[in-house]
């Protein structure tokens, strides 16, 4: 894992969110669990992210080692991401945090 911050961390909780840090990142991890996407695909399935942004947490979560970036040599050039072991096992571990959210506010702005 590359570490964007200076120092070490407090405690694994800070070194998580540091990986997944802002809003787009962990939305990104979701929707690589269904498949792999290319990055038109990914940018069509999360409205409001710009191509800038896209292109930075990808390359982020890749040196995290939580996203796999694979060419593929064709003409014209394909690129496909996909999850890591890694990027799994942090998704994996985001569950419970997304189960907590539909109960705690889901549900009580529906």
């Amino acid at each position: 894992m590359v570490s964007r911050r200076p120092g070490s961390y407090v405690c694994g909780i800070d070194a998580a969110v540091d990986v997944i840090g802002g809003k787009w990142k962990v939305l990104i991890l979701w929707e690589l669990a269904r498949r792999p996407h290319r990055f038109g695909e990914l940018r069509r399935l999360l409205p409001g992210v710009t191509e800038k942004v896209l292109a930075s947490h990808l390359r982020q979560l890749e040196d995290d080692d939580v996203v796999h970036r694979q060419v593929f040599d064709e003409v014209p050039p394909r690129v496909e991401y996909s999850l890591t072991t890694r990027g799994v096992a942090l998704n994996e571990a985001l569950v419970p945090l997304g189960l907590w959210g539909q109960h705690n506010v889901i549900e009580r702005t529906g």
